[in-house]
């Protein structure tokens, strides 16, 4: 087992026994799903409560839609989006708070503020100050992999062994441990419908290749729509089938939009996955 894997903990959270759960909350107003829904700070802090009560082990607070067909925004209104809501959470709640951004400044502001790991879509390949803030804050990172589109024709899987490598590249010349990094397959960013099941069905593989722990976000993305025909308000069920499929291939964390599904979900797969006859 790898350093990375045997130390298996994130912002103080152990990453042992059914994986652990990273509440999504979205202060935005056009994210596919929840866009809209707190449109107040009050309103966002009382979710990310919730959530936190539900049994997430982690919040994660985005305030810049990644959405395909998003409209970028600029770093002061995200950070007047993510600052107060991220302010007053981390003054009342220790779960450990991730900011979910692409800008090196917003990560910056955030980690001063109380965030603790920095999750960024593009892993560490779009804004080229995002690893020097992580390695000078000292905060872990999520790197995920993407790409500017899909491509059906591609091999998925090489892919994104290159972009990996190419992260972990970027990391270890800032300086930024192997210890500090958590590697999500960006399930829904640039793959087709049929790349990200191949992804899914590929998630122990990928882990094993670089001995790194992975997180998998698969909450109520639009692949589970092209298998089964559902807008994101009825895609739970099949979101809790990626996720235990995530879960059997050793993936550490998921990240939800549903806390208390997960909890039952991943506690009954836990418990069937180490169950011994007498």
């Amino acid at each position: 087992m790898t350093e990375a894997l045997s130390r298996r903990q994130l912002a103080g959270v152990p990453l042992v026994g059914r994986p652990r759960i990273m509440g999504i909350v979205n202060v935005t107003p056009d994210s596919f799903y929840d866009g809209g829904r707190l449109p107040t700070v009050d309103a966002a802090l009382m979710h990310c409560r919730a959530l936190a009560e539900e049994g997430a082990d982690f919040i994660d607070i985005g305030a810049e839609s990644s959405r395909p067909g998003h409209t970028p925004i600029s770093a002061t209104e995200e950070l007047a989006r993510l600052m107060p809501v991220l302010r007053r959470f981390v003054a009342e709640n220790a779960t450990p708070v991730s900011v979910d951004t692409t800008k090196a400044a917003v990560a910056a502001a955030a980690v001063a503020a109380g965030a603790r790991i920095i999750n960024d879509i593009w892993g560490l390949q779009g804004d080229p100050d995002m690893a020097r803030v992580a390695a000078e804050h000292g905060v872990p990172v999520i790197a995920m992999h993407n790409r500017p589109g899909a491509d059906a024709e591609i091999d998925i899987l090489a892919d994104m062994r290159d972009f990996f490598a190419r992260t972990l590249d970027i990391a270890a010349r800032a300086g930024i441990a192997r210890t500090d990094i958590v590697l999500d397959p960006g399930i829904g960013f640039g793959k087709t419908p049929q790349q990200n099941l191949v992804v899914l069905r590929h998630l122990a593989e990928l882990r094993d290749h670089f001995g790194l722990p992975m997180l998998v976000g698969a909450s109520r993305k639009s692949f589970i729509g092209h298998i089964v025909s559902t807008v994101p308000d009825e895609r739970l069920p099949g979101t809790l089938a990626a996720h235990v499929i995530a879960a059997a291939a050793g993936c550490e964390i998921v990240r939800v939009h549903d806390v208390v599904a997960h909890v039952q979900a991943l506690s009954v797969a836990d418990a069937i996955a180490k169950a011994q006859s007498s």
